[in-house]
C-alpha cells in the first residue's frame, strides 16, 4: 500500500501527502456531525408514516389517534404542504408525502413531529391506513413486457451492427443479471431546520448538493430562495445517495418548523433509511458481441435496462453513463447501444458511486473473458488487443481519444504484477487439484477502467469560490463542494495555501453554505476537485491582481510577486505574508474574492448519442488473484495489484485513500452485498443483520497500489485527475478471477459458466457446479 517510491519529493503543498483536515477530529470524536450538533431549546423530532403495500390508492388514512398520542405537538399529511408537493431532482414524480396514490412499500404517508425521537415513533403506529391495492411491477422483466418506464428509451448507433454481426465468424451472446447497492453510509440521512426571523430558515443538511436542498425548500414552503440557508461542515459518507434523496428530509423538517416555530431534526433510523431511500440500480445486460478469429471486436449489441423504481429521480443521467461506458475503455467499428429506463413499483433508484458506470462496463469485460475462452486466448491478450488507439480512436458517443494512456499503464502492472508467471502457476497449481481432486481452485484477472469526467448535464460543470485574506495572513475558504470524507475540503485548502505560499494550517476551508457561494453544483461525478479547485484557483487569482497593483503603486515594486515559504517577493524586496497583508489592507486593497470556473470544451447531445460529454478520461487497471472451495464456494482475495491514473495527484495519501477504499467498495458490490426483495415488493435487506458490506477480513492479503506518473493533458486543476469513482470499477478484476478460478474444474467446457453479481458463496458454488457437470 505504498505510495509509489518513484515519486519525487514534491516542491510545494500540491502534491504532497498532507493528512485529512478533519483526520484527527474523526478518530477522536471531536468532529461534529448534525446530530452532534448542540440541541436547540424546544427541539422537536420528526418521523414518518410509511406504505405497507407497493402500490394502490389510500381510501383511509385516520390520523385522529396519532394527534392524540403522548408528545405529538403536529400531524403534517400532503394537503398541508403550502407549496409544491413534488421534490423531483430533474424531473416530477417524488411527492413530499403521498397524496392519494403509493407507489412503493415505504413511500412516506404523513409526517409525525413529537418532543421526542421515541414520542415520533411510537405514534405512527397509531395511524388506520386502508388501501385500494392495484397490481405491482417488481421486476425488470415485469416492467419490460409491460413497457413501463419513467423517461424515453434511447438509442444510440455507429454503423450497421446488425449486418456486422450476422456477418462476424464469432457471435457472443448473453445475459447479465447486476444486482443494486446499499449505499450504507456511516451516518443515515438527517436534517436539523431552524426558524429565524422574517420567515427564515437555516438548514443543517447531510446533503451532497446544498444548491438544490435550498432549491426544493423554498419551492415546498413558497417563499424565495434567499429565505433559506442550507449549511453542511460534513457528511459520515454519501456514495451518491445524499446527492437527491437528501432534500426530503430536509424539506419536511423545515415544513414542520415552520408550522411549530421550534428547531425540528429529521434523522432516519438504519431501518427506514434503508427501506425508504434508493439504491444502485440493478440492471440487465442483454448483448452480442462479434469478434474476428484474431480477437478483433467487430460488432455489438447492448440492451441496458434500468430498474429505476417509482420515479425519474436521477435515472436518465445513470442510464446514459451506463451506455457511455458499454465498451469501457475499447474499440468498436459497429454497435447498437439501448438504454431502458424502467418503472418499478419500488423505492426510486438513485446515484451510487460510479453512477451507472461500473453496470454498463461489467458486461463487456464478461464477454471478452467469454471471448478469450472460445478463442484460446489469454484475456488480457484479448483486451490489450481491443483497446481504443491510434486510428481505432472514436467512441461510440463521438468523442475522439487522443490521450492513450492504458496500453502503457497496463504493460506497466502487467510486469511489475509479474501476472505471466503467477498466470502459469494458477494454471498448474488448478491442474494439479483436478489431477488429485482437491477442492482449492484459483483465479487470476487484469481489467481495465476507462472512466470520463464531467457531469453529463453541461450546466452542472460549474462551480464558484469565495477566499477571504484577514489581516493577521490567515484565509478563509468557501465553496459550493461538500466533505464526505473524501477529502475535498483539504485538496482545495491546498489550492489556496500553494497560490499565497502560506503553510496549509493557515487556511480554513469553511463549511458549504449557500449564503456564501449560491447556485452550486452537486459534489458528484468525481468533479469536486476538479470544479472546486478551479474556482478556488480563480479567487486568487483575483485577489492576487489587486495585490501586485497594490505592490506596485504603493511599494514601488515593479518585478512579479512570488508567494513561497511564507514570504512575498518581489525582486530584492520581501515581506512577510502576515506584513504584506497588513499594509495592502492599510492601503485599502481588496482581500477577498468569489472565483469561478467553467469546464470548457464540453457537449453532447442526448438524442443522437453524439459529443463530447467528457473533458478528460481517468484510468486504472487491476490485477485480482483469489482462491475457491468448490464445496462450499466460499472465497478468498488472495492479492490486487493496482496502477491508477491520477494526473498530477493533488494529494497523494488522500487519493490512495480513494483507490482502496472505490476498490473495496466494488469488491462488496460484485461479491458479499446482496441486495434481496420479497414477493411482494418489500426490502427484505432492510438492516445490518441480513446486508452484509466489506470488512477487514474481506480486504485482500496483498492489496500493492501505485500512481502512474503522467500528468493530464488537459488544463485541470494542477494537471490533476479525479480519482472518486474510477477505482470502484477496478473490481471488475475480483469478479472475473472468480469466473476463471470455477471454469479451472473443467478446461474442455466449451463456453465459461455463467456467474451472478454479486458472487455471493452460493452463486460461486453455482457457477463451479455449472462448469463441473456441463461441456464433458
Amino acid at each position: 500500500m505504498n505510495l509509489s517510491p518513484e515519486r519525487p519529493q514534491p516542491s510545494s503543498l500540491i502534491g504532497s501527502p498532507q493528512a485529512h483536515e478533519s483526520g484527527l477530529g474523526h478518530t477522536t470524536g471531536t468532529a461534529r456531525y448534525i446530530d452532534d450538533l448542540p440541541t436547540p431549546a424546544n427541539l422537536r423530532y420528526l418521523a414518518t408514516g410509511q406504505s405497507t403495500v407497493a402500490h394502490g390508492r389510500v381510501t383511509r388514512l385516520d390520523l385522529e389517534a396519532v394527534r392524540s398520542a403522548p408528545g405529538v405537538v403536529d400531524v403534517i399529511t400532503a394537503q398541508d404542504v403550502p407549496g409544491d408537493l413534488d421534490v423531483g431532482a430533474v424531473y416530477p414524480g417524488d411527492p413530499l408525502l403521498a397524496n392519494g396514490i403509493v407507489e412503493f412499500i415505504g413511500q412516506p404517508l404523513f409526517a409525525v413531529v413529537a418532543t421526542s425521537q421515541r414520542a415520533a415513533h411510537q405514534a405512527l403506529a397509531r395511524a388506520a391506513v386502508e388501501y385500494n391495492q392495484a397490481p405491482a411491477l417488481l421486476t425488470i422483466e415485469q416492467a419490460r413486457v409491460a413497457d413501463s418506464t419513467v423517461l424515453p428509451t434511447r438509442t444510440w448507433t455507429v454503423g450497421d451492427a446488425e449486418a456486422a454481426l450476422a456477418t462476424a465468424p464469432l457471435v457472443l451472446e448473453g445475459e447479465l443479471y447486476v444486482r443494486g447497492q446499499e449505499h450504507f453510509y456511516l451516518e443515515g440521512q438527517v436534517a436539523l431546520a431552524l426558524p429565524g426571523e422574517d420567515d427564515t430558515l437555516v438548514v443543517h443538511s447531510s446533503t451532497q448538493y446544498p444548491g438544490e436542498v435550498q432549491k426544493l425548500v423554498a419551492s415546498v414552503l413558497a417563499i424565495p430562495l434567499h429565505k433559506v440557508e442550507v449549511v453542511c461542515r460534513r457528511m459520515g459518507g454519501a456514495f451518491g445517495g445524499k446527492e437527491s434523496q437528501a432534500a426530503p428530509l430536509a424539506c419536511l423538517a423545515a415544513l414542520a418548523a415552520v408550522r411549530s416555530g421550534c428547531a425540528v431534526k429529521y434523522r432516519m433510523p438504519r431501518h427506514d433509511d434503508m427501506v425508504q431511500t434508493g439504491k444502485r440500480h440493478d440492471f440487465a445486460c442483454r448483448y452480442r458481441f462479434g469478434f474476428d478469429p484474431q480477437g478483433d471486436l467487430l460488432a455489438s449489441s447492448i440492451d441496458l435496462a434500468g430498474l429505476c423504481g417509482y420515479s425519474p429521480d436521477l435515472s436518465e443521467g445513470i442510464v446514459d453513463r451506463a451506455m457511455f461506458h458499454a465498451h469501457n475503455a475499447y474499440y468498436t467499428p459497429a454497435t447498437t447501444i439501448i438504454g431502458r429506463r424502467l418503472k418499478t413499483h419500488t423505492v426510486s433508484n438513485t446515484a451510487f458511486r460510479g453512477f451507472g458506470g461500473p453496470q454498463g462496463m461489467i458486461a463487456i469485460e464478461a464477454a471478452f473473458d467469454d471471448a478469450a475462452w472460445r478463442l484460446g486466448m489469454d484475456p488480457l491478450d484479448l483486451r490489450k488487443r481491443n483497446l481504443l488507439r491510434p486510428g481505432a480512436s472514436d467512441t461510440p458517443y463521438g468523442q475522439t481519444v487522443t490521450d492513450f494512456v492504458l496500453p502503457a499503464l497496463i504493460d506497466d502492472l502487467e510486469a511489475h504484477c509479474d501476472y505471466r508467471t503467477r498466470c502459469a502457476e494458477i494454471d498448474r497449481f488448478n491442474a494439479d487439484a483436478n489431477g488429485e481432486g482437491s477442492a482449492l481452485r484459483r483465479g487470476l484477472s487484469l481489467t481495465p477502467v476507462q472512466f470520463g469526467i464531467s457531469f453529463t448535464a453541461k450546466h452542472l460543470n460549474q462551480a464558484g469560490a469565495l477566499v477571504s485574506i484577514y489581516t493577521d495572513g490567515s484565509i478563509e475558504l468557501t465553496h459550493a463542494g461538500t466533505e464526505m470524507g473524501q477529502g475535498l475540503y483539504t485538496k482545495v485548502a491546498q489550492v489556496v495555501a500553494d497560490a499565497f505560499g502560506v503553510p496549509l494550517r493557515q487556511v480554513r476551508n469553511n463549511a458549504t453554505r449557500t449564503d456564501k457561494v449560491p447556485n452550486g453544483s452537486p459534489t458528484a461525478a468525481s468533479s469536486g476537485s476538479d470544479l472546486n479547485g478551479m474556482a478556488a484557483a480563480n479567487a486568487c487569482e483575483r485577489i492576487q491582481a489587486g495585490l501586485a497593483q497594490f505592490a506596485q503603486t504603493e511599494l514601488g515594486w515593479t518585478d512579479p510577486l512570488t508567494y513561497r515559504h511564507g514570504q512575498v517577493t518581489s525582486g530584492d524586496h520581501s515581506l512577510t505574508f502576515h506584513e504584506f497583508i497588513t499594509q495592502a489592507y492599510l492601503a485599502r486593497t481588496p482581500l477577498s474574492a468569489t472565483g469561478f470556473y467553467a469546464t470548457p470544451e464540453i457537449h453532447f447531445d442526448k438524442a443522437r448519442g453524439f459529443g463530447r460529454p467528457f473533458y478528460y478520461f481517468a484510468h486504472g487497471a487491476a490485477a485480482s488473484e483469489v482462491a475457491v472451495d468448490l464445496r462450499t464456494g466460499e472465497y478468498r482475495t488472495l492479492r490486487v495489484d493496482i496502477l491508477h491514473d491520477a494526473g498530477r495527484s493533488l494529494n497523494p495519501a488522500i487519493d490512495l485513500g480513494q483507490i482502496e477504499g472505490g476498490f473495496v467498495q466494488g469488491l462488496g458490490w460484485l461479491t458479499c452485498e446482496e441486495l434481496l426483495w420479497g414477493d411482494d415488493g418489500r426490502v427484505l435487506s432492510n438492516s445490518p443483520a441480513n446486508y452484509k458490506i466489506p470488512t477487514a477480513h474481506d480486504v485482500p492479503e496483498v492489496f500493492n497500489v501505485r500512481f502512474f506518473e503522467r500528468p493530464n493533458s488537459e488544463a485541470t486543476i494542477h494537471r490533476s485527475k479525479a480519482v472518486g469513482e474510477p477505482p470502484l470499477m477496478l473490481a471488475i478484476s475480483a469478479w472475473c478471477a472468480l469466473r476463471r478460478a470455477c471454469a479451472s474444474v473443467n478446461p474442455n467446457r466449451a463456453t465459461l459458466a455463467p456467474l451472478a453479481a454479486p458472487a455471493t458463496p452460493e452463486a460461486v458454488y453455482r457457477c463451479a457446479q455449472l462448469a463441473r457437470d456441463e461441456g464433458r
